[in-house]
């Protein structure tokens, strides 16, 4: 008997038909799988989500309630009023203070009312504006906020009173007041109350003098004196003895050098504090936010005006430890390895640098 050859297809086409169905399920349930597999590991789930939030954001910072008492802010430091001052008597006192200051030659220089040829031509406040109280123009703000404090050019602890005579002695040539005169407690009285409004161990914004960027050479008393010409000469004279007021023994600008000026153990002779002076302070009318000088031209003048004769101090005993000594201070020995010269004029990064990586290894 033989077999029917269409049963022997079908019975093929019917064994295709079933590996095609077993291959659409197998491919079917792979697709569901793999779908399965994204939805639930490569996607971000809402739990998920909030739990990688939650380990990898910020730890907030822990409210607290408000001081009911703050400290006041010192943003920007303005000298207080003696206005404000309600005992007769010690505003008084701290009137004359200022008033001594303000016009320091008039009681003890050249033609002082209170004792003759005792200070130079200057005024305290030739060198700390407006007795004191300018921003950026060498103020006492931080006088009653830091001392007594540590002093390397001494190589001590120094006073208020020490400082005021430091300056008497330096700046104005002169001889030291004792501590314990009326004009000497009437100006530390004055002194502390300007920065009374400082807290104890604060130096405000606004203290001392803002100081202008280095030059990449020396400081150039030649091109310094075009500058003073141009822009100094006209109040301070062209032999830089200022201009004194007829019959007041005192000066309307006062000299910058010669006999009646600061002498070479003041402050003003470092280069850095002569050039940040004139050029966030001068000519007239400059201010630390609107110079009129450029740095070049404040660093060059600085070199011209210290370049003149002026009397000279004994300092044998200033800087006791030579690697304290300021970058630009102008007499040695030097602990640094720079010329004289170099700390007088500059260029002073390489000091400064020097001066810096030393005071790193400590």
């Amino acid at each position: 008997m033989h077999e029917d050859p269409n049963s022997e297809k079908d019975q093929k086409m019917l064994q295709t038909l079933g590996q095609l169905l077993q291959l659409t399920v197998f491919l079917s349930l792979f697709v569901l799988a793999l779908l399965s597999y994204i939805a639930v590991f490569t996607q971000p789930k809402a739990w998920m989500t909030a739990w990688w939030t939650r380990m990898t954001s910020p730890k907030p910072e822990l409210l607290l309630p408000p001081d009911p008492n703050p400290e006041p802010q010192l943003a920007s430091w303005v000298a207080p009023s003696l206005d404000a001052v309600s005992d007769p008597r010690l505003r008084q006192q701290m009137e004359y203070g200022k008033e001594l200051i303000a016009h320091t030659s008039k009681y003890f220089g050249p033609a002082g009312v209170i004792e003759k040829n005792r200070n130079n031509a200057l005024n305290c406040q030739n060198c700390h504006l407006d007795a004191g109280t300018k921003f950026f123009g060498n103020n006492y703000s931080a006088v009653a906020s830091i001392y007594p404090k540590f002093r390397a050019r001494s190589g001590g602890i120094e006073s208020v009173y020490k400082r005021v005579n430091d300056c008497i002695e330096r700046s104005l040539n002169g001889k030291a007041l004792d501590s314990g005169s009326a004009e000497m407690q009437a100006m530390v009285a004055y002194i502390n109350f300007v920065g009374s409004n400082v807290p104890k161990g604060e130096v405000p914004e606004g203290s001392g003098l803002k100081k202008p960027t280095f030059l990449n050479r020396p400081a150039d008393p030649v091109r310094g004196k075009l500058v003073y010409t141009d822009q100094c000469q006209s109040c301070h004279q062209a032999d830089g003895q200022g201009l004194v007021v007829q019959g007041q023994g005192e000066y309307t600008y006062p000299p910058l050098w010669g006999s009646l000026s600061y002498n070479d153990g003041a402050g003003l002779y470092r280069l850095s504090n002569f050039a940040g002076y004139v050029k966030y302070n001068m000519p007239n009318g400059a201010t630390h936010d609107a110079p009129l000088l450029s740095d070049e031209n404040s660093w060059d003048v600085a070199a011209y005006v210290n370049s003149q004769p002026r009397p000279k101090m004994n300092i044998a005993k200033d800087w006791p430890d030579a690697s304290k000594k300021p970058f630009d201070h102008p007499f040695g020995p030097f602990a640094d390895g720079f010329s004289a010269e170099q700390h007088k004029y500059g260029p002073f990064g390489p000091i400064k640098a020097k001066i810096d990586a030393e005071k790193a290894k400590l």
